[in-house]
């Protein structure tokens, strides 16, 4: 049997929680010069398949497609800043 190697970090909870969910996912590419934060939420597998089946059918990704969704349910607003 093989030795496992110690990745530390790799699943270990953050020291500061707070801080990591501000600090939201490292940016990529052209990400990094967007400011996004990541949104979760919990839905019945049921739901959950029907979105993926929505999203592969309209030949797009699923967090594309609902981020296109929550922008068009709500918009910005005069005083929202943007």
């Amino acid at each position: 049997m093989s030795a496992r190697t110690n990745r530390k970090g790799f699943a270990t909870r953050p020291a500061d929680p707070e801080q990591w969910i501000k600090a939201g996912p490292p940016p990529k590419g052209d990400e990094a010069a967007t400011n996004t934060a990541r949104l979760t939420i919990d839905v019945t597998p049921e739901l959950r398949g029907r979105i993926k089946i929505a999203a592969f059918r309209r030949g797009t990704t699923v967090a594309d497609m609902l981020r296109e969704l929550l922008a068009r349910e709500f918009p910005p607003t005069s005083g929202d800043g943007e």
